[in-house]
């Protein structure tokens, strides 16, 4: 029906860019393993002029076609644009704003709302009653929310119906103003265990196509913990409140647990910047709230993180997780820039555990104390336990613990690396015979002075270790202490860069965050 890259289609997060993929050049990528790393999980313009953004979070496709659009009529071209999003992403709040503006457009535009009747897990929010209505009429109620916004409306009965889709795209191409296309499809379609077994199926390890059995079993991890601890604290306490942004499945919560929570369980949907603010408004009236996002989520609610949170010091409980190189690897999903982002708005305290045990710890501590908006980043890898009792007391803010004393070389190992500092210092006693210093900071947003102060007595290097870009980051809040001194600082972290699917080894070795390369740069003094 269409003709790309004349017709421009802009898909939504663009997982479902497969198909499109497929049909524009790349099929041996899903067809021949040796041409699997040829493409990416989604859209990609550096692959193909068929695709024209990379892009891989939700909500983002109506606002970006409409900059298509007016770039379009500018220049005084013509062709289609066609922005594809489902039905879970019009929860974002961009998806909002852009249908909200598209509907005063008076130019070809063409907005296909996939409705599968879910997000990752179930919808929530009251549009989703107006689509239920919309496809229990055929899309001839009276109430509709694209009418209201200016859009024109059809609606398709079976979006898996090749024909009726085939028709309805007919109507629609070459219009000359923006137009809703509702199609009514299902979730997992053509697979029977996703057909059957929607929530989760949406994500799932390598399995076993003839039975869906995971190849390998998944060994306890610190989503697991964070759930069973979240799921007691909220049985014993009736005022802690787990919120999620259409992501419960990150932390393991299944359907049936989270009925079971009933009103101490709240999914906003896919809108981190209402969890944020939500969570404050929580915390300042007495509840106890957590919200579990991704690393690489949080950074679209930053305003929420600094203005209604952080400015008005509400104690609400933030759990990041997939932070760092040890998280995800998609360009679009990386987890580097949450140390630096966070760690330096005023009044949040951010915390780097570097066990399990440290972790349930915080979490326990961030819950039940009332004075700071507090952040826990859990660590990224294989879940460590000491099996330790942790008796810190986390209110005294900005005091690390030294858990070896040594002389010479100081090694602050935060959070994920702080294994990684003992095992450089181990190496280092190994090749020089001197016991360095090694120190677990624990805080992200602050400087033990006193420590760093002492530290100036018997040591003339300080190694700082995070699992993040260095620009902005923990490392550099040490180096700027002993900016007036004769310490010498060595900061390891991440280049601040953007890499697609790369390799974790690699990306260690090249910024030297291996054991032996950091004593090889100590050896030099």
């Amino acid at each position: 029906v269409f003709n790309s890259p004349k017709d421009k289609f802009v898909f939504d997060v663009s997982h479902q860019t497969y198909p499109h993929k497929m049909l524009t050049g790349r099929r041996e990528a899903f067809t021949d393993e040796a041409h699997y790393d040829d493409v990416t999980g989604y859209s990609n313009h550096h692959e193909s002029e068929h695709d024209h953004f990379i892009l891989g979070h939700t909500s983002t496709s109506i606002s970006l076609a409409l900059g298509l659009v007016k770039a379009r009529d500018v220049k005084g071209e013509t062709g289609n644009v066609i922005a594809i999003i489902g039905d879970g992403s019009l929860s974002g709040g961009e998806a909002l704003e852009g249908l909200d503006f598209a509907g005063e457009l008076k130019t070809n535009f063409i907005i296909i709302a996939n409705d599968n009747e879910m997000s990752i897990a179930e919808n929530h929010g009251g549009l989703y009653k107006n689509l239920k209505l919309l496809r229990e009429t055929e899309g001839k109620a009276e109430c509709n929310l694209f009418r209201a916004m200016g859009l024109e409306y059809i609606f398709v009965k079976d979006g898996n119906n090749i024909e009726e889709l085939i028709e309805a795209f007919k109507k629609v191409k070459d219009i000359d103003h923006p137009i809703v296309v509702h199609i009514h499809t299902q979730k997992g379609k053509g697979y029977k265990l996703a057909e059957e077994n929607k929530e989760p199926w949406h994500y799932v390890r390598p399995f076993n196509i003839e039975d869906g059995k995971p190849l390998n079993e998944a060994a306890e991890d610190y989503y697991d913990i964070t759930k069973d601890y979240l799921m007691e604290k909220m049985k014993n306490d009736k005022t802690v409140v787990t919120i999620t942004a259409g992501t419960p499945g990150d932390f393991g919560f299944s359907k049936k647990e989270r009925d079971a929570l009933g009103e101490q369980y709240v999914d906003v949907g896919i809108a981190e910047q209402t969890a944020v603010a939500m969570a404050s408004g929580m915390a300042s009236k007495g509840a106890k709230p957590v919200f579990t996002v991704v690393s690489s989520f949080i950074q679209r609610a930053y305003d929420q993180l600094s203005q209604d949170l952080c400015i008005n010091k509400n104690p609400a409980t933030i759990v990041v997780s997939d932070g760092g190189a040890i998280g995800m690897t998609d360009v679009t999903h990386l987890g580097w820039f949450d140390i630096a982002m966070m760690g330096n708005i005023p009044n949040l305290v951010y915390l780097a555990p570097t066990t399990k045990e440290e972790h349930l710890a915080m979490l326990e501590w961030s819950i039940e104390q009332q004075e700071y908006p507090v952040a826990i980043r859990i660590p990224g890898g294989k879940m460590v336990s000491t099996g330790k009792k942790v008796t810190k007391d986390f209110s005294k803010l900005n005091t690390y613990e030294v858990t070896q004393k040594g002389e010479r070389v100081a090694i602050l190992g935060l959070g994920t690396f702080y294994q990684l500092g003992e095992k450089a210092a181990e190496l280092y006693e190994e090749k020089t015979g001197v016991k360095a210093t090694v120190i677990n900071p624990m805080y992200i947003t602050g400087v033990d002075e006193k420590l760093l102060e002492d530290l100036k007595k018997e040591h003339s290097i300080v190694v700082t270790l995070e699992d993040g870009v260095l620009d902005g980051g923990f490392g550099e809040k040490i180096a700027r202490f002993y900016g007036n001194s004769d310490m010498k600082v060595l900061n390891y972290g991440l280049k601040k860069e953007f890499l697609d699917r790369y390799n974790i080894g690699k990306v260690l070795t090249e910024n030297r965050l291996k054991a032996d390369l950091i004593v090889e740069d100590l050896l030099k003094f």
